[in-house]
């Protein structure tokens, strides 16, 4: 009887995925192994996950600013052959030193913390239209149609404002048919030019957070205190403004961050009153190699002063937070 069942016995066919190279990787005793070792515990399924966004972070990102810190402590880079490199603090010391470096270094702060203030000021009613005002079904073709002059590079866009503000341009151009001027504005290569720019260039980066914050802020908080008897600006002021502070905190920490290390954007459309510490930094890096160390110094003493600004400015909004929830 077991002989007839077993040749009765039809055999069950090798499925296809079995036969693929992922299907006989999975099946094969070590690699079973090595992932249930793997995935033992919670722990280790999140150190597998994490490892590597982690390898990226410290390769990508840590790696390179560990480099330029080390690059601005010594007196060459590169180094010539038979040169021996010493290691010195004479490159920061260069900057407290000499008072020329100041200005730009205070002037790139101060345009950094002005252009933040104003894309603020200009973006957030954009967001409060887009979140409050519009459908959920347009929200997301409104946010595409934002998105599509920065799906082009910063010098393609800075070109674009170039054209915009030339004596010849469409602002000049339009006034003229106004009849509001007779000669065109010289509007470029000022503090004006640059700022439009950089407010132009920046301003999705705080566009996204305030509509974020925004959209989830519940509709009927703001029903409740028109109910209660408060006017439209003691609403905003006192229920939406709090309530996005949030959403206000992530816009201009990016904003004041990429603001402070733009580059191409002031040197189209600025001038010499306007010369920022980018331009100081790589003014360095174009010189022979023993100014190097001195540009890294420099971008070195601008990254912290900028990490210290937001860091200062996010314990403020992270107090007024707590402020308001008392």
């Amino acid at each position: 009887m077991r002989n007839d069942a077993s040749a009765n016995r039809v055999a069950v066919p090798q499925r296809k995925t079995d036969r693929t190279f992922w299907g006989r990787l999975a099946n094969w005793t070590p690699y079973r192994s090595l992932v249930q070792l793997a995935t033992a515990s919670p722990r280790r399924q999140f150190w597998v996950l994490a490892s590597l966004p982690l390898l990226w972070v410290l390769s990508q990102h840590l790696g390179p600013m560990l480099q330029m810190v080390r690059v601005s402590l010594t007196d060459a880079y590169p180094v010539a052959v038979g040169v021996e490199q010493h290691f010195t603090f004479d490159n920061y010391v260069r900057f407290f030193g000499e008072r020329i470096f100041w200005q730009p270094f205070f002037r790139t702060l101060t345009f950094a913390g002005v252009l933040t203030f104003c894309t603020l000021i200009l973006t957030y009613p954009v967001a409060y239209f887009l979140a409050r005002h519009v459908s959920r079904k347009n929200q997301m073709l409104m946010l595409l149609l934002l998105l599509i002059p920065f799906w082009v590079g910063e010098i393609v866009r800075t070109y674009a404002i170039m054209i915009l503000l030339g004596n010849t341009g469409a602002v000049n151009q339009a006034l003229k048919w106004l009849g509001l001027i007779d000669e065109p504005i010289p509007f470029m290569y000022t503090s004006f030019s640059m700022g439009i720019g950089i407010v132009y260039l920046t301003a999705l980066y705080m566009l996204l957070p305030l509509y974020s914050a925004l959209e989830k802020l519940p509709k009927s908080y703001n029903e409740a205190a028109a109910d209660l008897g408060a006017g439209a600006w003691t609403r905003f002021r006192r229920v939406t403004l709090p309530l996005t502070l949030e959403g206000i905190s992530s816009g201009c920490t990016l904003v004041f961050l990429i603001s402070t290390g733009f580059y191409a954007t002031p040197v189209l459309l600025g001038g010499p009153s306007t010369t920022v510490f980018s331009e100081t930094i790589a003014g360095f890096f174009h010189n022979a190699g023993d100014e190097w160390p001195t540009g890294a110094a420099f971008a070195t003493i601008m990254f912290i002063a900028a990490i210290f600004l937001t860091g200062t400015f996010q314990k403020l909004m992270q107090a007024l937070r707590k402020g308001d929830t008392k």
